[in-house]
């Protein structure tokens, strides 16, 4: 079942890499905080890395400003994640989230199946907005579409 609006964020366990790999769980993201969590089917992928990222890298100062911490996920390794936030020149504030199996996506229900373009399975495109762990805002992109999710389109929806 999908997450939805009204919904407390499940509890799970990412990775980011910062001296080595580290986990984080998802109750030390959200607990207390403002958070727009944003997913990207992958790393180094096209949209990924000409829109997704790099329109939330641009507009970090924004959230801030707003009180809101941003964070990335995907299903990928921490290294992936690492690499791809340097060729990106990712902020500090921005956390990015591997998911290595997909098991947090999954909870989510947000897992999508990439079999067919070679990537097995991996996250859908989507961004929420939390409070406390309760997700206030859903945004899922539709298959190839990008135009819910963008940091844009969250700054538009949070006022």
């Amino acid at each position: 079942m999908t997450i939805k609006v009204g919904d407390r964020i499940p509890n799970a366990t990412l990775n980011y890499l910062k001296d080595g790999v580290q986990a984080i769980n998802t109750d030390e993201i959200f607990r207390g905080r403002k958070v727009v969590l944003f997913s990207v089917p992958g790393a180094f992928t096209p949209t990924c890395s000409a829109k997704h990222l790099p329109g939330y890298v641009e507009n970090i100062a924004q959230f801030t400003r707003k009180g809101i911490d941003v964070a990335c996920l995907a299903v990928n390794d921490a290294f992936v994640m690492d690499a791809w936030a340097k060729n990106q020149k990712v902020p500090e504030n921005l956390l990015m989230l591997a998911d290595g199996n997909g098991t947090f996506s999954k909870s989510l229900g947000l897992e999508m199946d990439g079999s067919a373009f070679g990537l097995g399975m991996r996250g859908k495109r989507f961004a929420l907005y939390a409070e406390d762990g309760v997700v206030k805002q859903l945004h899922i992109e539709a298959p190839g579409e990008f135009k819910v999710s963008s940091a844009d389109a969250m700054l538009a929806t949070l006022g």
